[in-house]
């Protein structure tokens, strides 16, 4: 004859069932907060660099934590929290400043209001509306004070090119531009920039970075010749 189930048998499977629901839920709670926490951290790091860019902006390469803490009204040992030093968090930094500008050569590519050529003169020239106002003419100092930044600066630079070399490539398919060689045009690209970080040419004459950069892709773009010189020469 078999035994009786009792009413600790049926009080046993549900607590059972109770402390699983409730590890399912603290896995999940857990789960969230991890999330919550994440994505905290990643707006926290990015208020700092973009702090950080402020206080570049504001006094060069001499800026403090101390500045950066107080643009964002947060204290300097929460920025240490985040990054190591200061070398650590301009670092980073520059990769997220040239992130942003990957960012928005997509946005061009993708653009379906600009025709190749458009696409062409406006890639060449990116800046991201929201650095604009940024004085790049002061890294010509990273060199000799932070060489390791500004490596990182020049392989940035020479690197990720691919969307730009399609659109070229493009461009000379469709017949808008002529050919041209890309290897030479990306050189010579790259080099005009190096100097503008390389020296103070720009502070001297009173150039701003956004405009040397637009200089630099319209002589590329369209030489030197007036429009009329152009027309002949064609």
């Amino acid at each position: 004859m078999c035994p009786k189930i009792g009413n600790d048998f049926w009080a046993f499977s549900f607590l059972k069932k109770e402390k699983e629901h409730d590890t399912i839920m603290e896995t999940k709670i857990k789960k969230i907060v991890s999330f919550r926490m994440k994505r905290m951290n990643k707006e926290l790091k990015e208020n700092i660099m973009q702090g950080t860019l402020q206080a570049f902006n504001q006094k060069g390469l001499k800026f403090t934590m101390d500045d950066i803490a107080k643009i964002l009204g947060i204290s300097k040992k929460t920025i240490y929290q985040v990054f190591r030093d200061k070398e650590a968090l301009f670092l980073e930094t520059v990769d997220y400043l040239f992130d942003r500008i990957k960012d928005s050569e997509q946005k061009i590519v993708e653009n379906p209001e600009m025709d190749t050529l458009q696409k062409i003169h406006t890639i060449l020239g990116v800046m991201p509306e929201c650095y604009q106002d940024v004085d790049f003419r002061q890294l010509y100092q990273l060199k000799e004070k932070y060489p390791e930044i500004y490596h990182q600066v020049e392989v940035r630079l020479e690197t990720g090119w691919e969307m730009t070399i399609a659109l070229l490539e493009q461009g000379m398919q469709e017949g808008v531009i002529r050919p041209v060689r890309i290897p030479i045009l990306k050189m010579m690209l790259e080099a005009s920039l190096e100097q503008f970080f390389q020296r103070d040419i720009l502070l001297q004459n009173e150039i701003t970075y956004a405009q040397a950069l637009q200089e630099v892709v319209g002589i590329l773009m369209y030489g030197i010749a007036s429009e009329g010189e152009n027309e002949r020469g064609a």
